[in-house]
């Protein structure tokens, strides 16, 4: 998640200065604003639930109001998305140029999150439950870049602003008070979970760097020690930022379950053009002080149940795989536990002695090291098995998360039993 542009206003915004040119967009002339009359006094009526993910016609028929008509926008500037995003920049800093500082000094980071973020919203309007826990995570997270509450008005008064713009075909005036109803219960739900976090957790903490060991010339073992408690669990994620980059935030997972000293460990792959990966490989050193996010991620294990757990760690993603399999010993329960670590050669396999320590301390863990530059690691899981009675775990390239779901569902392995977080936002996010 990046600051702000998935943030929607939560007040009326007060009369806009005229909109001009940003650095990315070509000057336009300031489309029509909307009036104060056009914001609601209250949240909109419970929508009725439809399950995420269907196409969006057949759902048409069971979606509320408000949804039909934000979807029907939601289309219409979807070939467009790109000039919709850079118009929404300059309305934003053009008009509220005390904003810019939440933002990266280079915005070719930030292009489509906005829409993306909104897309994300849009599709899962009448699943309550769903959009409710995805903004609150996004209202706890928007914490670390400085938001308050009263930045949401000026972001939705340069959202509206672009859809007026973009949108001309479908857009009128009941259109914009739905547009508007939305954006105000979306901006009160993510208010108040930062509100909430912030009763409970700093908005970010401090990280002193006490190791770096370079596995391979790209790849990098990074321990932190933060400056007060960080509580997580093992196969969750968080946010970083490093000095040499402000307010550009990356995440990257927990290598280890959570440990008495309270250090945290990374596995940091250097990426092409990545600025933050490359500066935690090459530059970071023991003193440099970085910035961490809350933590995040589903991807953990579930105590409750004596299932076996089938673990999928392609690169740098073994390093939640790790941490799964010392969350595991930490119980002392002896449940089975398959590991497949996928490389394309011997030389990305930075961490298989870790592993293979493991393996040898715990009978119940079996770990496979898979190299192969033709055969997808999730096809080769297929040659084993049954899993029928284990969980699944899965950390890596998004394609290999896609392929490997596809794959474990082939063979029998129920949906609801296998796990990983929205890696597709992270891979987007990595560098």
């Amino acid at each position: 998640p990046q600051p702000t542009p998935e943030t929607w206003p939560a007040a009326p915004p007060q009369p806009a200065a005229e909109a001009g040119a940003g650095q990315d967009a070509p000057p336009f002339a300031a489309p029509p604003q909307p009036t104060p009359e056009t914001w609601p006094a209250a949240a909109p009526q419970p929508v009725r639930e439809a399950g995420p993910g269907a196409p969006a016609e057949p759902r048409e028929s069971a979606a509320s109001p408000d949804a039909r008509l934000v979807r029907r926008t939601l289309r219409e500037i979807g070939p467009v998305a790109d000039k919709v995003t850079a118009y929404f920049y300059a309305l934003l800093f053009t008009r509220h140029p005390e904003l810019r500082g939440l933002f990266p000094a280079a915005m070719d980071t930030q292009r489509d999150r906005l829409l993306k973020a909104l897309l994300t919203a849009a599709e899962q309007m009448d699943d309550a439950a769903v959009l409710t826990e995805y903004l609150q995570h996004l209202g706890r997270g928007h914490r670390k870049y400085g938001t308050e509450p009263a930045h949401y008005p000026a972001v939705g008064e340069a959202l509206i602003g672009a859809l007026t713009r973009y949108a001309a075909a479908s857009w009128d005036e009941e259109t914009e008070r739905a547009w508007v109803r939305t954006y105000t219960t979306i901006s009160q739900i993510m208010i108040d979970a930062a509100a909430e976090d912030e009763r409970r957790a700093p908005a970010w903490w401090h990280g002193e760097v006490v190791s770096h060991e370079l596995r391979t010339p790209d790849i990098a073992v990074v321990t932190v020690r933060p400056d007060q408690p960080y509580p997580f669990l093992a196969g969750q994620y968080t946010s970083l930022e490093t000095p040499w980059w402000p307010r550009v935030w990356r995440h990257y997972s927990f290598a280890s379950a959570p440990r008495p000293d309270g250090l945290l460990t990374f596995h940091v792959k250097a990426v092409p053009a990545g600025w933050v990966s490359n500066a935690l490989v090459h530059h970071a050193r023991p003193g440099d002080v970085l910035r961490l996010g809350p933590p995040a991620g589903s991807m953990t294990v579930d105590h409750t149940t004596d299932n076996g757990l089938l673990c999928l760690g392609g690169g740098t993603g073994i390093a939640p795989i790790k941490a799964l399999v010392e969350d595991v010993a930490e119980r002392g329960t002896r449940r089975p536990v398959e590991v497949f670590y996928g490389a394309r050669t011997d030389h990305d396999l930075y961490d298989i002695d870790t592993m293979l320590r493991l393996q040898q301390s715990h009978p119940w863990l079996e770990v496979r090291a898979i190299i192969d530059r033709s055969t997808q690691l999730p096809d080769l899981v297929r040659e084993y098995g049954p899993w029928n009675e284990y969980d699944a775990y899965l950390s890596g390239p998004p394609g290999m998360i896609r392929r490997g779901v596809d794959a474990l569902r082939g063979v029998g392995v129920p949906s609801e039993r296998i796990r990983h977080d929205a890696l597709d936002e992270l891979a987007a996010a990595a560098g």
